[in-house]
């Protein structure tokens, strides 16, 4: 009996960890761009909801075993005195049973609750990337706007050229309204972190700015002081400039420079998205 508990228990932390994974995989819901990704987070949350009723059922039946088993050892304690010293020792070893498995359910209901816990906010967090993958459509569809998943952060990436004039980092009229219709999106998430990286290619910049590093930076810093008029708060901002240092094509091609030259709005993860990080043991 005791072996099969510590085999439901060893279920239950695999079920945990299944459900972790599938925690990671929520942020990589496809705004718009990617139906697939989106459906992948549908059948793990879907996962989610069958393990978390089959570890209902497990303390369910630990519960049970517990009333079973305490019974029986209140009928056993009124035979001790009719007993000799061998019964007595095993009356006294089904008592230790009891305790065990009340500890074992005890830490099988609290996990229970994490995660019942863990999946309200992995539904939460579906239905807001769900509806702002529906608001963005519009903006993706007329190329105003790539929506992306990287590293577990969703991006959203507006071209150079719909922003800025070339070697500028002050808005174009159209950049501007551009800007301001993902924005105001956006304002739904404004109590999140948000970095505003600037991309450019490698070609070497000419005017007012010494270097393509500079320009990125610049164009950032830009986009970021927009966002704090818009209502975001700017202790929730970042702005980073990457200059030409983090292509996502090669510089080879008129079109592959145009796709590096980008700014992008990155939302940074809450740290309850992210799984319990220990250090390693020395």
């Amino acid at each position: 009996m005791l072996g099969e508990l510590i085999r439901g228990t060893e279920e239950t932390v695999t079920l945990k960890r299944v459900l972790l994974v599938g925690m990671l995989a929520l942020p990589l819901t496809a705004c718009g761009v990617n139906k697939e990704v989106h459906q992948k987070v549908l059948a793990e949350l879907s996962k989610c909801q069958t393990d978390l009723s089959g570890a209902q059922s497990k303390v369910a039946s630990q519960s049970s075993r517990i009333k079973n088993l305490e019974t029986g050892l209140s009928n056993t304690r009124k035979e001790l005195d009719k007993m000799s010293l061998a019964d007595r020792k095993k009356a006294l070893r089904i008592g230790q049973l009891i305790k065990q498995m009340s500890t074992t359910a005890s830490g099988l209901e609290q996990q229970l609750r994490k995660l019942r816990k863990q999946n309200e906010m992995a539904r939460a967090r579906l239905k807001a990337y769900t509806e702002l993958r529906s608001k963005l459509r519009a903006l993706v569809d007329t190329g105003k706007l790539r929506v992306k998943f990287r590293n577990g952060q969703m991006v959203l990436e507006l071209p150079s050229e719909v922003l800025f004039a070339p070697g500028r980092a002050r808005l174009r009229r159209p950049g501007r309204q551009a800007l301001g219709e993902v924005l105001k999106i956006l304002l739904k998430f404004k109590d999140r972190r948000f970095m505003v990286a600037g991309h450019t290619d490698n070609v070497p910049v000419r005017g007012r700015f010494k270097d393509n590093w500079h320009l990125s930076t610049a164009r950032a810093r830009t986009v970021v002081t927009r966002m704090i008029k818009a209502g975001f708060d700017p202790k929730n901002l970042v702005a980073a400039g990457y200059g030409e240092y983090d292509p996502v094509a090669k510089n080879d091609t008129k079109e592959n420079r145009r796709l590096n030259r980008r700014i992008e709005i990155i939302l940074i993860p809450d740290l309850s998205e992210l799984p319990n990080l220990k250090a390693p043991s020395s």
